[in-house]
């Protein structure tokens, strides 16, 4: 179906077709949605109730962004679930975004300088004395965690980050990873 727009009288632009309600979906989320939620993540220290509270915010926008389903059997109207947003949205999580970006970054900080101020803040451990109680999880154990996943477990991340076609790879294999 092409309709055909006006501008001015004597420019006719012709529309295709309507763009499909994923395209539009994905260009919302591409566009608006991850740029604000996903600022400055590659230097955030996720912990499981974190990731946990991100896919549900996620879902909940997704949600919001679908609507919900007509039930074939009953006829009535019910909320998506995660399976059939996945199904719907088949772009990755943002907790696999995070992942990747986060261990991208890291390829960065371990080629940077040792007195840079990124380095000591995100690799170094502090000089000062800690607060009592459990120690915060830090950035460099998340790297180490993300590089466990995918199978690199226990290896000096920053003597593999020296090696740049190694260290794509395993972004990549990051972003492959399936994040439940």
């Amino acid at each position: 179906m092409a309709s055909t727009l006006s501008f001015s009288g004597s420019n006719n632009v012709t529309l295709l077709s309507q763009p499909s309600l994923v395209t539009v979906t994905r260009l919302l989320l591409l566009l608006l949605f991850l740029p604000v939620v996903l600022y400055g993540c590659e230097t955030w220290s996720l912990t499981l109730r974190v990731e946990r509270k991100l896919r549900v915010f996620e879902n909940m926008v997704l949600r919001r962004i679908f609507g919900p389903r007509r039930d074939e059997v009953t006829g009535d109207w019910r909320r998506l679930h995660n399976e059939e947003l996945n199904v719907l949205y088949c772009s990755p999580s943002i907790v696999r975004v995070i992942k990747c970006r986060r261990v991208r970054w890291a390829g960065h900080v371990a080629l940077m300088v040792e007195e840079r101020g990124v380095y000591r803040v995100l690799v170094r451990k502090p000089e000062v004395n800690r607060p009592l109680g459990r120690p915060r999880r830090r950035w460099v154990y998340n790297i180490r965690k993300d590089l466990q996943e995918v199978g690199c477990g226990y290896m000096d991340w920053i003597g593999l980050a020296q090696d740049r076609y190694r260290w794509r790879t395993l972004v990549s294999a990051v972003m492959k990873l399936r994040v439940p």
